[in-house]
């Protein structure tokens, strides 16, 4: 099973294509801008409440038969918060100081 790549932050909506060095994911893949992550939601997924990683740059070269973009494309569907900003600036300062591996 292939991650969703998700194609914006569900943040600010920038732009995050499958080869964005800025986009970050928690386990349950939520996407992110590393921007957004660092200064607004200070590693806190508003979702979850878990960290965030790097996301994998999926490769553009079918080194192997049917693992590229091109085969497993990234989705098309945007993902927006369902909170309300001042709802995720609360949960973040709640949960930041906690380490993501304790949360």
């Amino acid at each position: 099973m292939a991650l969703e790549l998700r194609p914006n932050c569900e943040y600010c909506d920038k732009d995050l294509p499958p080869n964005a060095p800025d986009a970050r994911i928690c386990s349950y893949e939520c996407t992110f801008c590393a921007d957004c992550v660092e200064t607004v939601l200070h590693n806190v997924c508003p979702n979850c409440g878990g960290g965030f990683a790097p996301r994998p740059i999926r490769p553009m070269t079918e080194r192997r038969p049917g693992l590229c973009v091109a085969k497993r494309p990234a989705s098309p569907k945007r993902v927006h918060l369902s909170y309300p900003t001042e709802e995720v600036a609360r949960f973040a300062a709640m949960v930041r100081d906690i380490p993501p591996e304790r949360r």
